[in-house]
């Protein structure tokens, strides 16, 4: 198919890198592109800049990927200081573009702070990177810091801790067994619908949710008895 010629035009300017400053995010959803389709290691400050103040998702998400189109042994040194950054925003896709380069380099900027972030965006891209970065043999380890941190937040919170915690496979179990006593009745329900879910995949997080409310509020009934 033929690009239209203004967005060709745009796509091919050399000032690819100052579009990314655009008032038009299809401006500058363009000019990602154009940058990760041509990777120029003097491209990755900009990008990285951008990313921690860029407002439009879909334009973040061309931003990671032109990072990624560089070679992590330029990305991933620029990354790392975004991770300590005080702004939310920058934490949360440094991380994101971290997990998705995938350098196990990284791993010794996951710390129980940032899995503890007060911001969900930011605990939750920390999850996710932690998963894919953590160095074969400690996985048993992360998913203790992941337990803390049960119980926490709404729906896609707990979703994306479940599912983090799932994708540590067996190193899991044991530590789910234990928060399943959890003096806490969130906690409790959390690591019961994660196990859940663990066992069945096909069952669904809201049906595994609700049982293990069912489960947990029999288990006080019970107690009072």
């Amino acid at each position: 198919m033929t690009m239209p010629k203004e967005e060709d035009e745009t796509v091919r300017v050399p000032g690819a890198l100052g579009a990314l400053g655009s008032d038009d995010p299809s401006v500058r959803l363009r000019a990602a592109l154009a940058v990760g389709s041509a990777p120029d290691r003097g491209s990755v400050d900009e990008l990285v800049e951008r990313c921690a103040v860029e407002p439009d998702f879909s334009v973040r998400e061309m931003l990671t990927w032109a990072l990624t189109r560089h070679p992590p042994s330029v990305t991933v040194p620029r990354l790392l200081p975004e991770v300590r950054s005080e702004s939310a925003q920058a934490r949360s896709q440094a991380l994101h573009t971290l997990s998705k380069i995938g350098d196990r380099r990284a791993w010794p900027v996951i710390t129980p702070a940032l899995l503890s972030d007060a911001d969900d965006e930011v605990a939750r891209s920390a999850w996710r990177a932690a998963v894919v970065l953590v160095p074969e043999g400690e996985e048993h380890g992360l998913a203790v810091g992941l337990a803390t941190q049960l119980g926490r937040g709404g729906r896609e919170t707990r979703l994306s801790l479940s599912r983090a915690l799932i994708a540590l496979g067996e190193a899991a179990v044991p530590v789910l067994a234990a928060a399943a006593t959890d003096p806490g009745p969130e906690v409790r329900a959390h690591a019961i619908a994660t196990e859940r879910l663990r066992r069945d995949p096909d069952a669904g997080f809201e049906c595994a949710v609700e049982e293990a409310k069912r489960v947990v509020a029999l288990g006080v009934a019970g107690q009072e008895e």
